[in-house]
């Protein structure tokens, strides 16, 4: 990821009412969400959802899909990956030891759900 991506990324998720949708779409991972459900759930006239929606795509956080009448928008885990290495990638001067308590609490709140249990 260049710099300029992610400087774009972390723009769109500066304003809360996006950084909700988006932590909402990773919530409901792989099924997504349709844009009227979303801005339902977030308490946001449609338009405005229409809006934030469109910053998050333009960043590439997520994609829509036409359904019928309806757009299912997903967030787009790959980019967040991306993101997230980004931010990482120099975590630490290369000590393993100094990220070791970052990478563990990323991992035990991905765990898969049959670990969990």
């Amino acid at each position: 990821m260049e710099s300029s991506d992610a400087i774009a990324a972390l723009a769109a998720l500066a304003q809360a009412t996006r950084l909700d949708t988006f932590r909402l779409l990773v919530r409901h991972e792989p099924e997504g969400l349709p844009a009227g459900e979303l801005a339902r759930l977030l308490d946001v006239p449609a338009n405005t959802m229409s809006a934030h929606l469109g910053t998050l795509a333009r960043a590439g956080l997520v994609a829509g899909t036409r359904h019928s009448r309806s757009i299912v928008y997903r967030a787009d885990l790959e980019r967040l990956r991306e993101l997230i290495l980004f931010l990482l990638k120099d975590c630490c001067g290369g000590d393993a030891a100094l990220c070791t308590p970052l990478i563990a609490e990323l991992t035990s709140c991905c765990a898969p759900l049959e670990a969990v249990q």
